[in-house]
């Protein structure tokens, strides 16, 4: 999780801090924005990465838009699934587009697809690339 928060805040310009919920044995990442996404003027990610590599890149904004990309097995979604706005319902996942699994290549994918959401103030293409990043 220490590779996620370098990369976050060396290659994106409008993350505002990146801290761990425990230093000692975290289990959680915070990724603050000082900009959001439409209509918010921040956002978070709550990023976990489990050994497994099992994954959790969840998105929440000052107006209460929820979006994430998730890999983990359960039994109503594809193993790598994206959870859709505005409330990311955790049983209506569908297929990411996030093929790729090392952290710093999914981490660089997350951004670029925020990215992409920032720049148009649209949350309609976040699981549209081609196998980001």
């Amino acid at each position: 999780m220490q590779t996620i928060r370098d990369i976050v805040l060396q290659e994106e310009p409008v993350v505002e801090d990146a801290v761990f919920d425990n230093i000692l044995s975290p289990k959680e990442l915070r990724v603050m924005f000082t900009d959001g996404i439409g209509d918010a003027t921040w956002c978070r990610f709550d990023i976990t990465w489990y050994a497994s590599g099992a994954y959790r890149f969840h998105y929440v904004d000052e107006v209460d838009v929820n979006w994430r990309f998730d890999r983990h097995p359960n039994t109503h979604s594809p193993e790598k699934h994206f959870h859709e706005p505005p409330e990311a319902d955790s049983q209506t996942a569908i297929q990411s587009c996030i093929e790729v699994e090392e952290p710093r290549l999914v981490s660089q994918a997350v951004l670029k697809l925020w990215r992409r959401g920032y720049e148009t103030e649209s949350f309609a293409e976040l699981n549209t690339a081609q196998n980001p990043p």
